[in-house]
């Protein structure tokens, strides 16, 4: 399913040398719709014409066809997680060492315009010191047997967390409950705490009735509001609000939301666009293995503890 987003990308941005699939009718279809030749993995990893390989497979499968892939010579781009585990993770990056190879994650809310917007925001001081950060990202489906909703779901909101506060987490809390799978969680609820008393949550679902997909940045002097379910001109608010000690209350002085331009820009594209830069120029990518091996060290945190305390 995603895959066909991507390889649809690459081709109108003029890079998509072939498709793979094990499904040769899948192979076959996206071969005729984007124009290139239906190859197999050892085909792709034997032509020298092609620089970068990217894998949008069950996440099981990650570790043998990067490190495969990054064996052959291939850039590599995997869509996340980025494994399943720390031990696979770092064979991967210990793959790419080898190659002196790089490898790109598909964290792609860092390629959202919007995104962008609220991290310019934050970072030149619209909303103060950073203190707390809220990450909701609810849906019904699409519910996978082969990894649980933290690997399928939590990778993007860490992963934008960590862009905002720039440091990983000094504690972790994770609890989770699981009514339709057995993998680790299908309801998830994790507090993170960092240094200089910022704070975090996420509250994850594939299980809920409602889609919500929402980022709230609070800061001593306002907040920031990213809803991804909102049209363009809406995704980014701005709230003005002050707080004053009154007596044995506390005071609270509200403006106007303001709503923030957002650039035009596609973040899939803007994604795939990032992975040609890579391959073109070796560089490493915002999501590259590194980045990714912090959201992972996260992740594999959150399952143990899932593990333990799962009701």
């Amino acid at each position: 399913m995603w895959g066909k987003n991507i390889a649809r990308n690459a081709s109108e941005l003029g890079v998509l040398a072939a498709v793979c699939d094990n499904d040769s009718k899948n192979a076959q279809l996206f071969s005729s719709q984007f124009s290139c030749p239906a190859l197999t993995f050892e085909e792709i990893l034997a032509d020298n014409t092609i620089s970068g390989v990217v894998i949008v497979t069950n996440a099981n499968s990650h570790e043998s066809l990067a490190c495969t892939a990054l064996s052959a010579g291939k850039h590599v781009y995997i869509e996340k997680p980025l494994a399943l585990s720390m031990s696979s993770a770092n064979l991967i990056k210990n793959a790419a060492l080898s190659a002196k190879r790089q490898v790109m994650v598909g964290h792609l809310i860092h390629y959202h315009p919007a995104y962008v917007t609220l991290q310019k925001q934050l970072f030149s001081g619209a909303i103060g010191r950073l203190q707390h950060i809220q990450a909701n990202r609810l849906a019904m489906g699409r519910i996978r047997k082969s990894e649980s909703a933290i690997y399928d779901l939590c990778p993007h909101d860490i992963s934008i967390i960590l862009g905002l506060v720039k440091g990983m987490p000094l504690t972790i809390n994770c609890n989770a409950a699981s009514h339709v799978t057995q993998n680790g969680g299908d309801i998830i609820s994790t507090y993170f705490q960092f240094s200089d008393n910022v704070t975090a949550m996420m509250n994850t679902s594939w299980y809920s009735p409602i889609k919500e997909h929402r980022l709230v940045v609070i800061g001593e002097s306002g907040s920031i509001v990213f809803d991804d379910t909102q049209p363009k001109e809406n995704k980014i608010t701005l709230y003005r609000d002050s707080l004053f000690n009154e007596g044995d209350a506390i005071k609270i002085e509200r403006e106007t939301p303001q709503f923030l331009h957002v650039p035009d820009g596609e973040p899939l594209r803007n994604e795939i666009s990032e992975f040609i830069s890579v391959c073109r120029t070796g560089k490493p990518a915002i999501t590259d293995i590194n980045e990714a091996l912090r959201v992972q060290e996260i992740l594999s945190e959150m399952s143990h503890q899932t593990q333990e305390n799962k009701i």
